[in-house]
């Protein structure tokens, strides 16, 4: 039978502790409650619980100290902070510190009781991810996002704490890393109930920016037959992804500026601005601080927008969601092929763990998307795969080779790989090359190769 979870609720208002017990408590669930943060912090340390809740402000120490005698004890415990003047400013400053939410008093308790279920739930997928390795595919999975690396969900974790309270987040790091895919996640946490609208700022020509972000007038300049209502506008209520900001121009920085500060938009050829309600999310490959150092970012704007930054890592920072994504990606085009491929050949999967993937996720998707059409075998082999990632270091070269060579110099790069991966070990090594061991030796021999 699973242990119950252990959750302490500190308050020195014997109402809200007596009403928080009420409604945390249930089957597998324990609530302990202290009246001040000295017995709570001693509760802490006896039963080693999930889950901490806890006021802001108290007589004998402020919740963030406690927060931070909490994480000094043991930085898995969650910790909620409460309090009765929240700002978003405060909740992102506490969830910098380390919180894992933070809730404005009197806390409706439906909202607390998805906050504490949310956490407890990532906490176990989370645990799931990091110590098994043949545990379902949707134990790995965050938002439609897949990964075992610890990198990845600590990402997921900051997702977690700041989609509620978020006005401005700015996302950085490479094409094709998931970027789009993080602001999705963001919104959807957030759970407010307007609509996530996409720009992609690399795709706009610089005249029509203006008019795409907050709308026209019939008649505003030539051909704007009509009214059009602005992207500020459609996603009042909701969350307007930019997606690389870095490339949007000056002029349409400064009046995002405005709009971002202010909340509300000015359509052009209109005197009457209209306020809006809008989540910002922003995405960038760049490093802004240098683009605003060179002229080319205003400082001011990425300031506003940068309140909290998440970087997403690219694929070599975690290799070892290689192998997560790679099942995931057959899945889908399994689906959309109607194929019924099971997996790679050991060979296969030398070649894409080698392989740098400057292309990131997106990369491999497509690398997976095209062995899924090609392979005509139950698993994906290296003849399905592109030409450059098992020859990375000829993509250059113009002199034509013949088949037969590059079929030798293949089988002997691959040799070398799973005897250098496998340290030498020569059963390891034909194993995971899915050959004999007499067969490994043979070809050891025929391309001299030494352990």
């Amino acid at each position: 039978m699973a242990e119950p979870i252990q959750i302490v609720v500190i308050d020195d208002n014997l109402g809200s502790l007596e009403l928080l017990s009420a409604a945390l408590s249930g089957p597998g669930v324990v609530v302990r409650t202290a009246s001040t943060p000295t017995v709570g912090l001693e509760l802490v340390e006896k039963i080693h619980p999930q889950l901490v809740i806890t006021d802001l402000v108290m007589p004998e120490m402020t919740g963030l100290e406690v927060l931070q005698r909490v994480i000094a004890f043991d930085p898995s415990i969650d910790v909620i902070l409460m309090t009765a003047h929240y700002t978003t400013e405060t909740a992102i400053a506490a969830i910098r510190l380390g919180a894992a939410d933070y809730l404005h008093k009197p806390v409706k308790i439906a909202v607390l009781r998805d906050r504490v279920a949310d956490l407890i739930a990532a906490s176990a997928r989370r645990f799931n991810a990091h110590s098994t390795t043949n545990a379902p595919l949707h134990d790995f999975e965050f938002e439609g996002l897949i990964a075992r690396s610890n990198i990845m969900w600590d990402l997921f974790g900051m997702v977690q704490r700041i989609a509620p309270h978020y006005r401005s987040v700015l996302l950085k790091g490479p094409t094709g890393a998931g970027k789009d895919l993080i602001a999705s996640a963001l919104h959807r946490r957030s759970r407010v109930g307007g609509k996530f609208v996409v720009l992609n700022c690399s795709a706009i020509v610089e005249t029509l920016f203006e008019s795409e972000l907050f709308g026209h007038v019939r008649g505003a300049f030539t051909g704007a037959d009509r009214d059009k209502t602005g992207l500020f506008e459609l996603a009042s209520g909701g969350t307007l992804f930019l997606d690389e900001i870095g490339d949007m121009p000056l002029a349409t920085q400064a009046k995002l500026l405005r709009a971002v500060q202010n909340q509300e938009i000015q359509p052009v050829g209109s005197q009457i601005t209209r306020k809006v309600n809008v989540r910002i999310v922003a995405a960038t490959h760049r490093d802004l601080r240098a683009e605003f150092a060179n002229g080319r970012f205003r400082e001011d704007l990425y300031y506003r927008l940068s309140m909290v930054e998440l970087t997403v890592p690219p694929l070599n920072e975690r290799r070892e969601d290689i192998a997560l994504l790679v099942a995931h990606f057959i899945r889908k085009f399994n689906h959309d092929f109607n194929k019924s491929i099971e997996g790679l050949t050991p060979r296969a999967s030398i070649v894409l763990e080698r392989h740098d993937w400057p292309g990131n996720v997106r990369e491999l998707e497509h690398v997976i998307g095209r062995a899924c059409m090609l392979a005509d075998a139950s698993k994906i082999d290296v003849q399905d795969l592109p030409y450059q990632l098992i020859r990375p270091e000829r993509r250059l070269e113009p002199r034509p080779e013949s088949a037969s060579s590059l079929f030798e110099d293949q089988q002997r790069r691959l040799l070398e790989d799973a005897l250098r991966e496998t340290h030498g070990n020569q059963s390891e090594a034909a194993r995971k090359l899915g050959i004999g061991r007499d067969a490994l030796r043979y070809k050891m021999k025929r391309f001299s190769l030494s352990t």
